[in-house]
């Protein structure tokens, strides 16, 4: 913005002021929301309109202003919805007609008058009186086009939000999308709790965590990587289905599918497994979709995800050996580390890894899961990646737990949870020998957690979604950070 134009739009706050006008006054008054006058008034014709002679109060933001002359239009933003004004100078007090003519872009108006359509049909009210609500001082982006630098975007998401409308398409159906997931949850008598953000001890999943002091107690403290550990001592509590709509913080690498603070929605549920948890999640985003879109197919990056019937279910295992065509079997008796090089020999793109189960999940992460489009629950995870889920019946060296893929990204994920203590307090040992292998993201051991699992947890179901991953598929986002109102961001510097 120039520094002319920003001198001339207080030159017209302080001749406001100089009027006796307050150009930010405590008191709205009266007036009805454009959505409703449309509603009631918007399939009238011109005639009908002029036979009623209806009067009405509406308010909203300077999104455009033309002038005449002697006749001036505005249209008036609010709430998404949007209406024409029009002053003309017979029928309006010179007073009246000048604060009309010399608003800005990006100015509140309150407006009283009488709706009349113009010759091009638009609805328009025909001003009779108008108040300053808040002045602007400085200008909204006349184009699209001058706001395109997607770190701008970002950072002044006020004005993304008003000037792009998919950006505000992706809000309002973030917010449908929770609510559904909400009402979905709360109609299986699922309870709605508050985990702590701040924890002496991170858990739940294998991430590195963020950490900060507390001066009071003078402690370290972490933010939360996830909420699962909470929630399970709320089932071992008695509170047999609970569930969190969870802000958490992973000090990790940002991607088009990551960032270091998203939201999740975790639940559990007592005397369920894997297998509860796989209809209760197919149901819930089969609701969430349905609630709102209005129907079960979309459309992501050019591929057609349909959500409808029962979803697959594949091994990790015969995932793998479908991706290389039955030459790698990830559970055979051989050198894995030899597989490991022969992989990378031939070109695929498999980053070395130290263990097995690392290998084995690099290799799905590479070959499977940017080919599962259609939604599809990947099951029988090695147990060195779960350290908090039942090992399988069938195979020791795996855990009963799945995760549900779409578009290529990963949704969801949820386990059989290991309620055994002391087969979780090895478990979490083998996690810390780990870290002192140098793995920054393996477990760290929660003894308060295994207090709570000594005196008894049910068999347990537990499910996470990520929200933000779930409204990319919705809205056709092409990045995480688009379905974030506010993502992290580097220092200007």
């Amino acid at each position: 913005m120039s520094e002319y134009e920003r001198e001339a739009r207080r030159q017209r706050l302080e001749a406001r002021r100089g009027a006796g006008i307050d150009p930010f006054p405590a008191r709205v008054g009266a007036y009805t929301p454009l959505g409703d006058v449309r509603r009631i008034h918007g399939e009238k014709d011109g005639d009908a309109l002029e036979a009623e002679a209806i009067e009405v109060a509406v308010c909203g933001r300077v999104m455009a202003h033309r002038s005449f002359g002697k006749l001036v239009f505005v249209d008036l933003r609010e709430d998404g919805e949007t209406i024409q004004v029009s002053g003309r100078k017979q029928t309006l007090d010179a007073e009246t007609f000048g604060h009309l003519k010399e608003c800005d872009v990006g100015d509140f108006l309150r407006v009283e008058g009488v709706l009349w359509r113009t010759r091009s049909d638009e609805l328009t009210v025909d001003a009779r009186a108008v108040d300053l609500l808040a002045k602007a001082l400085r200008p909204m982006p006349e184009k699209w086009h001058g706001l395109v630098d997607v770190e701008t975007r970002y950072r002044q998401r006020y004005l993304d939000l008003l000037v792009n409308k998919d950006a505000r398409r992706i809000a309002l159906v973030r917010s449908r999308a929770t609510s559904a997931l909400r009402g979905f949850l709360d109609g299986r008598g699922f309870l709605e709790v508050e985990t702590p953000v701040l924890q002496p001890l991170y858990g739940g999943a294998a991430a590195r965590p963020f950490q900060t002091h507390y001066n009071a107690l003078d402690q370290d403290l972490f933010l939360r990587i996830s909420d699962e550990l909470y929630l399970k001592r709320l089932v071992v509590g008695g509170l047999d289905r609970v569930y969190e709509i969870a802000h958490n913080f992973r000090n990790e690498g940002i991607s088009f599918k990551h960032s270091p603070e998203f939201t999740m929605m975790e639940c559990y549920q007592a005397y369920a497994d894997y297998l509860d948890m796989m209809e209760l999640v197919q149901g819930l985003v089969q609701h969430v979709v349905q609630e709102t879109l209005g129907e079960l197919s979309i459309t992501w990056r050019d591929a057609s995800i349909d959500f409808s019937g029962d979803w697959p279910r594949i091994s990790m295992r015969d995932a793998i050996l479908e991706a290389t065509d039955g030459e790698l079997d990830v559970l055979a008796d051989e050198d894995w580390r030899a597989r490991q090089q022969a992989l990378r020999q031939r070109g695929v793109d498999v980053r070395e890894q130290p263990t097995w189960a690392t290998f084995v999940d690099e290799v799905f992460s590479v070959l499977v899961e940017p080919k599962l489009e259609q939604p599809t629950f990947v099951v029988n995870h090695p147990a060195e990646l779960s350290p908090l889920a039942k090992r399988s019946p069938d195979d020791p060296r795996l855990v009963e737990r799945f995760e549900l893929f779409a578009g290529g990204i990963e949704l969801a994920n949820a386990f059989s949870e290991l309620n055994d203590p002391d087969d979780q307090r090895l478990r979490f040992e083998e996690q810390r020998d780990a870290a002192a292998q140098g793995d920054d993201e393996a477990h760290p051991l929660d003894e308060d957690y295994l207090v709570a699992l000594e005196h008894g947890m049910p068999p347990t179901g537990g499910l996470g979604v990520g929200i933000d991953r779930l409204v990319m598929l919705l809205t056709g986002a092409s990045h995480i950070r688009e379905t974030i109102l506010f993502p992290q961001l580097r220092d200007r510097g």
